[in-house]
């Protein structure tokens, strides 16, 4: 089992940054896909970014060039690095594990960006 714990979401100016942190308990941690989904209100959970137990990575569209995605294995982590933040990236993030059929996810961090 793994169990996961966001922060870092807060209240940024648009143009501004924000990384979230996701520690993670368990030792399947290494071997799962890890990913940062979010959800704004009225609209459905989407991907936001996700990598592998490799270090390969994937991006929505709609982030790609702005959002990084990491983790480090050693410290049972994954973070988002969000630049140049939109009003429209205001969201609950909620960062997600998923090896083999199991697939856990945090209690997300609120976003909010707005002047």
């Amino acid at each position: 089992q793994v169990q996961l714990v966001e922060s870092g979401g807060g209240l940024v100016q648009p143009g501004g940054s924000l990384r979230l942190s996701c520690a993670a308990s368990g030792a399947i941690f290494i071997r799962a896909t890890m990913g940062w989904y979010r959800q704004a209100p009225g609209k459905q959970r989407e991907l936001v970014a996700a990598v592998t137990r490799n270090g390969n990575t994937d991006y929505s569209g709609s982030v790609k060039g702005r959002f990084t995605i990491s983790r480090d294995n050693a410290k049972n982590a994954v973070f988002l690095q969000m630049n140049s933040l939109k009003p429209e990236d205001t969201a609950v993030y909620y960062c997600n594990a998923k090896v083999g059929v199991l697939d856990t996810w945090g209690q997300g961090t609120l976003v909010t960006v707005s002047s």
